[in-house]
């Protein structure tokens, strides 16, 4: 086991440090000597991500979820790998199973939401590359028109009144535009810039050669031939409106490329020129994306551990006031750390500020159920704060990863005298905690709890109802109702 272990501390390592193959190599060989310890292949996908080895790593986070399939980490490994491959639909599937064993779980949640902006900008865009309809309203509108007596003679059609070149210009565009509905995009492009050939000074023909070279992924392309549309149209006194849309798809172009900056920037000229939902909703994805670009560029495994140290010195010496800005700085430099929290929450213990560090313990739990320190430190608080009954749940927490350990046993055995050598105090305590009341004053709880009184045995269906379940534990934890 110990062999195992060092293996995967090398290739955490390894990994942390952008050593990729290395790391591949140290997982592998932990899992030579234990094939079936679902931790060494999700770690393994991780590498092969990093490493861009994108087939090998969907296979081992599926290996991951076949050994453990109640396990968050596997649906976030296997959502995030399908998100690198562009396989959004799947990747949804596997963020969202993933949330049905951890609903809260962050890297699930955040997973989620980045997939949606994605299927949710691929539904926008979509939208908004539609090239210009073959038929104008007003040509829709005279096919509904009877047909006048054959005697009177037809007034002139509108392509009978435009000049030759725009005539045969529409002619070409129309026949571009039914190309392109078909999807094909070379033969839309010879018709189009036929098009151009014949009238240079229409936007829209720009527009749409801009359209097709954005279905054909030559996003460079689409750019130019936008900011060229752009420069005939101001020329030619185009509507503010097709302005608006050349300057959308330049932001819908840069957004693909990932540059998300300019992206923002065009699609704020796009709203400078005229205004629409649809732009809106786009700039505000662009701005969210750019925000987790930022965030993500600030975590730095190395420096939040060198915080964390300089952060441990100072602990050592008393200074908890500026050892908790040196673990705050790690804790944004690596937010997914349960330790960082822990350590922290270690110093809102001894300033007193057990709000504070109640929550860092919450948060330190929520990251790593397992991490028994999260829960020790957790019931020690809940001590300070005079609450022995939550104390003795936290306890418990963690005498079920080790029943042995001899912080969780002497807090558990203290919490348990205090409880019973004085429980009228315990529930008179908790009679002043808002949920406590709110629950105690539920009809529905209350009829739950006289069934429980009568028949004891009733409890475990109730404990079956999530919602129930959360409101019995609320009252266990304050001990105002004891189940034996």
């Amino acid at each position: 086991m110990s062999d195992i272990n060092q293996l995967k501390e090398k290739g955490n390592a390894a990994l942390t440090a952008g050593r990729n193959d290395e790391a591949i190599e140290a997982y592998s060989e932990a899992i030579k000597l234990d094939d079936s310890n679902h931790v060494l292949y999700s770690n393994r996908s991780a590498a092969y991500l990093k490493a861009g080895k994108l087939e090998l790593s969907l296979k081992d986070a599926e290996k991951t979820i076949e050994l453990n399939s109640s396990w968050p980490k596997g649906y976030s490994r296997k959502g995030a790998v399908l998100y690198a491959m562009q396989r959004y639909d799947e990747a949804f599937t596997a963020y969202t199973k993933g949330l049905e064993y951890e609903p809260k779980n962050q890297a699930l949640l955040q997973g989620l939401t980045q997939v949606k902006e994605v299927l949710l900008s691929t539904l926008l865009t979509q939208h908004s590359m539609e090239v210009d309809p073959p038929e104008t309203q007003e040509e829709i509108l005279k096919k509904k028109e009877p047909s006048p007596p054959p005697a009177k003679k037809q007034p002139p059609s509108e392509d009978e009144n435009l000049p030759e070149n725009k005539r045969l210009a529409k002619g070409e565009k129309e026949a571009g535009n039914a190309a392109y509905k078909k999807k094909d995009f070379d033969t839309a492009l010879v018709h189009y810039n036929k098009a151009i050939e014949h009238d240079p000074t229409d936007i829209t023909f720009y527009s749409n050669i801009a359209a097709v070279y954005f279905e054909q992924k030559e996003y460079q392309k689409c750019i130019a031939e936008c900011e060229k549309g752009i420069e005939i149209g101001r020329e030619n006194r185009a509507d503010y409106k097709l302005i608006a849309k050349a300057f959308t798809r330049i932001g819908n172009s840069y957004k693909k490329l990932g540059d998300y900056k300019n992206a923002k920037t065009f699609f704020e000229k796009s709203l400078s020129e005229h205004r629409t939902p649809e732009v809106k909703t786009l700039l505000s994805d662009v701005e969210a994306l750019i925000k987790e670009e930022e965030r993500r560029a600030f975590i730095d495994p190395s420096k939040a551990e060198e915080e964390k140290e300089k952060g441990n010195e100072l602990f050592k010496k008393g200074d908890f006031s500026n050892a908790i800005k040196h673990y705050t700085e790690a804790i944004n430099r690596n937010p997914d750390d349960p330790k960082l929290y822990s350590n922290r929450a270690a110093c809102y213990t001894k300033l007193a500020a057990f709000d504070l560090g109640l929550k860092d313990c919450d948060m330190c739990t929520k990251l790593d159920e397992k991490f028994i320190k999260g829960w020790i430190r957790k019931g020690k608080i809940l001590q300070g704060m005079q609450q022995p009954s939550k104390a003795l749940a936290a306890y418990q927490k963690a005498l079920e990863i080790d029943p042995t350990n001899g912080e969780a046993l002497e807090g558990y055995r203290t919490c348990t005298m205090a409880v019973h050598s004085n429980p009228e105090e315990v529930r008179k305590k908790a009679m002043n905690d808002p949920e406590v009341q709110s629950i105690l004053k539920d009809p529905a709880m209350r009829l739950i709890l006289e069934q429980m009184q009568s028949d004891p045995k009733a409890v475990q269906e109730h404990l079956r109802n999530p919602e129930v379940a959360s409101k019995i534990q609320k009252l266990l934890e304050s001990g105002i109702i004891q189940i034996h």
